[in-house]
């Protein structure tokens, strides 16, 4: 476990999820934050100062932030249960917890 204020992209590398992907050839999509991450991590683009983005390059973006919703809208869900504030357990027992959490949230 890493703190909170730890950026995204320190704490990939720490745990070594980066290089796993890159290692397996596993594709990851990624926000921002991972930009030039390097590895199978696919980014969306970001804009230039002064400059705006091309329509081809919008149109990726937004093909990008399509395929990341589900994942992201997955994560805000988990954080609204109480459960997962306050739990002080293994990571191993809470990954069973959020499974049941999003298949019960999926039914509502």
């Amino acid at each position: 476990m890493l703190p909170g204020r730890i950026h995204d992209l320190t704490a990939a590398r720490r745990h070594r999820i980066i290089n796993t992907c890159r290692r397996l050839g596993i594709p990851a999509l990624a926000d921002l934050a991972y930009l030039r991450a390097g590895g199978t991590l696919a980014t969306g683009r970001r804009r230039r100062p002064g400059k705006e983005l091309g329509a081809r390059q919008k149109s990726l973006n937004k093909a990008h932030a399509r395929l990341r919703y589900p994942v992201e809208r997955g994560i805000a869900r988990l954080k609204t249960w109480r459960i997962f504030r306050r739990a002080r357990c293994s990571p191993a027992w809470l990954t069973s917890v959020s499974k049941a959490v999003l298949t019960l949230g999926s039914y509502r």
